[in-house]
């Protein structure tokens, strides 16, 4: 599939360790040579085939030739990586799954074949545990050998506890048709949740290394290819968390990236602060890089985000260890797309409307809340969120 609704129009495509094709920042700033003032760079968050993560790119740059100034001359390029869509899925796709990490195909194989049959025994239970663990153990870039801490913890206390969040995102009466009242059913539900969390902290780690090792230095090679060209990045999910980690990766001295944009982003609110609320001697993981680029940063946030409101925090903390297994909620877990930036002085909060009536700050931390087009994980192609985007770049 090729994006038709707008052109110029570039892919960038980087492997799981932020390799790519020779040439791609060339490739880019050809546009430059073509007129282009502005390039518009967006990237998917979960999506498990690149014809799929195209086809969002389609729908998600449709409006972008109705908000754009006239004076501005939009060039386009979406950026995919391996990714697997399992934020809004309740069943895994095992085939996506095998395809995005090829050297644990046999470990998902097993995986899928317990999670049809179910087996009632305590065996099946440690076996899918330590299943798990194999699965988390892909090297991405980092050849790390990390895995999240409730992988450590007693398996039918760690599915019971997903089980739980499923059956209360799901309500009364949807709990009541996923578990049926069968206790062995709810713990499988809650097993298969592990499952797709552990898939949460491989691609989290992925999209870190494909931002740090691929996008971050493409930009630093673009800007030296063409300086004038004004580069406006954005992200939806986990691929905001790609966009922010090529932030620390830009060279000195690079100032074209003149905005950024998350969409419903998938990393920590924290992320930008540099003293946490909860730990004053300790930064976020991108302390103050707003400040790499020449514009604002913005995070568009929803409360609709079940995805982000429910499970992003859940699996944020039993990734720490045995203790957070069962501690309360807690605001230092939650998600950049549920409640835009926090900690950082200075952000500035708009509504939807006022954004788009007002516009943005020309520099620094914008929340915008956009509750009112975006209902849940997926829902970003909007022509309000292009406008957003067009009014953080200054070329609306």
């Amino acid at each position: 599939m090729t994006v038709t609704s707008v052109e110029p129009y570039r892919e960038i495509v980087f492997d799981k360790d932020g390799d790519g094709p020779a040439g791609q920042a060339a490739a880019l700033a050809a546009l430059a040579r073509q007129g282009c003032t502005d390039l518009v760079l967006f990237t998917h968050g979960w999506n498990n085939t690149p014809s799929m993560a195209t086809g969002l790119f389609d729908a998600f740059f449709a409006p972008f030739p109705r908000v754009a100034g006239p004076a501005a001359r939009l060039g386009y390029a979406g950026l995919v990586w391996p990714s697997i869509m399992f934020s809004d899925e309740r069943v895994p796709d095992y085939p996506a799954l095998a395809a995005a990490v090829p050297e644990r195909a046999p470990v998902v194989a097993r995986l899928a074949a317990m999670a049809e049959a179910e087996p009632a025994d305590e065996v099946a239970f440690a076996e899918f545990a330590g299943l798990l663990r194999e699965l988390a153990v892909v090297a991405d870039g980092t050849r790390s050998t990390e895995v999240p801490g409730f992988l450590a913890s007693d398996p039918r206390l760690v599915y019971g506890v997903f089980a739980d969040a499923v059956e209360g995102a799901a309500g009364e009466a949807g709990a009541e048709a996923l578990f049926g009242g069968d206790p062995l059913k709810r713990l499988w539900k809650g097993a298969k949740e592990a499952l797709r969390q552990t898939t949460y902290f491989i691609m989290k780690r992925r999209a870190g290394v494909v931002g740090e090792r691929g996008l971050g230095p493409l930009l630093g090679e673009l800007g030296s290819l063409a300086p004038a060209l004004r580069v406006h990045l954005v992200g939806h999910s986990f691929g905001a968390r790609l966009v922010a980690h090529a932030l620390p990766a830009l060279p000195a001295g690079t100032r074209t990236v003149k905005s950024v944009t998350f969409l419903q982003g998938a990393f920590s609110h924290y992320a930008f602060a540099t003293r946490l609320p909860h730990s004053p001697d300790r930064p976020g993981s991108l302390p103050g890089l707003q400040s790499r680029v020449d514009g604002p940063v913005v995070a568009c946030y929803s409360r609709h985000d079940t995805a982000l409101r429910v499970f992003y925090p859940l699996a944020s903390r039993v990734s720490r260890d045995d203790e957070s297994l069962l501690g309360e909620d807690d605001p230092r877990w939650q998600a950049i797309g549920h409640d835009g930036i926090q900690a950082v002085p200075g952000t500035a909060a708009r509504t939807l409307a006022a954004a788009l009536r007002d516009g943005l700050p020309v520099s620094g931390c914008v929340s915008v809340d956009a509750a009112e087009v975006v209902s849940e994980h997926s829902d970003i192609c909007h022509e309000q969120l292009a406008a957003v985007v067009a009014r953080a770049g200054r070329f609306a």
